[in-house]
């Protein structure tokens, strides 16, 4: 069973266009629920209607990626918030979905591809975790069907 462990939005870029600067500061927050709007993203979120066709309107991690991370690198006080991505599932293999359609609580995803780290988890998580992240960095997706998303009970 899928599991929505985390949802997160955030109004600005921190990392995202911003190499050879500094990181911005834009808050990212932790929601119960999120309207998912097909073909522009999450409202609320800082890619909602970036531009048409966007391949990461939703972003995913995973939970036992994050666990593994924090206990790899030392770092139990770690907030899945971290890795900038929107929604932290449990249960499923992200990357076994690259090319596949999805449908969780009811909304339907294309997933694209991988969500590459890159060397700001340098500085987010810490020291190795860009190399470390390569291949386990969550997914991109486009979002096919309108609808919510719940964060389950846990």
């Amino acid at each position: 069973m899928i599991r929505v462990r985390h949802i997160f939005v955030s109004p600005g870029h921190n990392f995202f266009g911003r190499y050879g600067k500094p990181a911005d500061t834009h808050p990212i927050t932790e929601v119960t629920e999120v309207e998912c709007v097909a073909g522009y993203g999450l409202r609320g979120d800082r890619f909602f209607g970036y531009r048409p066709e966007y391949k990461g309107q939703a972003t995913f991690f995973a939970a036992e990626i994050f666990d593994a991370v924090r206990k790899e690198f030392k770092v139990p006080a770690l907030s899945a918030s971290a890795f900038r991505r929107n929604i932290i599932t449990e249960g499923i293999d992200l990357n076994a979905l690259i090319g596949e359609r999805f449908t969780l609580q009811g909304v339907t995803f294309q997933a694209v591809e991988e969500c590459r780290p890159c060397f700001w988890m340098e500085q987010a998580v810490a020291v190795g975790a860009e190399d470390w992240l390569k291949g386990r960095g969550g997914l991109r997706c486009k979002i096919l069907s309108s609808g919510w998303l719940r964060r389950d009970v846990p």
